[in-house]
């Protein structure tokens, strides 16, 4: 397995990412490198290290009609998931991931009698501000398109009721884990799913859907038993707090368009370019 970057470079993947974003083919890594003020064979080290093919490759990833290739080759409609063992609250073997749901009565007190902690990070795709209790983490926010008041007040603002407590400390080990700088150490993240039965319903299906795979509004109705509910199913997408790790992301409309993403396009863009090119680097490995 191919050793993952130190936290620092977090901040430089994701100027990378907007800087190859924004100009589009004819930039080049020595260009490119020069803009991260780093010589090429680091930055190609650092990059490639993190995203496992070229800034050149990953170019491709990034492409505004990409969802439509995913969505061509990558494409899973989760009725295997239940016999790979993903269903449930078991662990998902890829991520490291354990999670619960907290019952409808908890769900109703709007936070009341939860302390929550919360703290800002680094990670691949800009500021992210992560959010926990003692059952583990219910919330990440990324601030790179919203900035950081209004992603604090949005993400927070979910559980008016609860207590709310500045723990950067507490939280920094499952947030390292979460955006990859202790992957493989054989620690488990916790997830808590704080939401209405319906929405924990949608964001299980979610956690069902494989990195480097996509699959639409649409199936995701069908696997929950409500198969007209597509519209209701993309309102509880949106409202998935825990980014990245409940993979709202992976969700594409059934025409291959990417939909909508609660904390900005690019980021959706970036994330769903990112396990593309893992997956191809993974393959190539093999």
């Amino acid at each position: 397995m191919t050793d993952l970057p130190p936290a620092y470079h977090y901040t430089v993947i994701d100027r990378a990412i907007r800087e190859i974003d924004a100009a589009g083919p004819g930039l080049t890594l020595e260009a490119l490198a020069a803009r991260m003020g780093m010589s090429a064979a680091h930055f190609q080290r650092v990059f490639s290290a993190w995203v496992g093919v070229s800034p050149k490759r990953y170019q491709q990833y990034l492409a505004l009609d990409h969802a439509k290739t995913l969505l061509a080759t990558r494409h899973t409609t989760l009725a295997a998931a239940d016999g790979a063992g993903l269903s449930g609250g078991g662990r998902l073997h890829d991520l490291f991931l354990t999670w619960e749901a907290m019952t409808p009565g908890e769900f109703a007190r709007a936070g009341g009698g939860l302390t929550l902690r919360y703290g800002w990070f680094d990670s691949p795709f800009g500021p992210a501000l992560v959010a926990g209790t003692e059952r583990g983490i219910c919330g990440i926010g990324f601030a790179a398109e919203m900035g950081a008041e209004a992603t604090r007040a949005d993400l927070l603002g979910r559980w008016p009721q609860a207590t709310f407590r500045e723990d950067p400390d507490f939280l920094r080990p499952w947030a390292m884990q979460a955006f990859g700088a202790r992957q493989g150490q054989n620690a488990d993240t916790p997830l808590f799913l704080i939401g209405a039965p319906f929405q924990i319903k949608v964001w299980e299906a979610l956690l069902r859907i494989p990195s480097g795979h996509v699959t639409t509004y649409g199936d995701i109705a069908t696997v929950i038993g409500h198969p007209k509910a597509v519209r209701a199913v993309g309102t509880a997408v949106g409202r998935n707090p825990i980014s990245l790790l409940i993979p709202c992301h992976r969700a594409l409309r059934k025409s291959g368009g990417l939909g909508g993403y609660h904390w900005g396009l690019p980021v959706k863009r970036a994330m769903l370019a990112h396990e593309a090119a893992r997956a191809e680097a993974i393959h190539t490995a093999m």
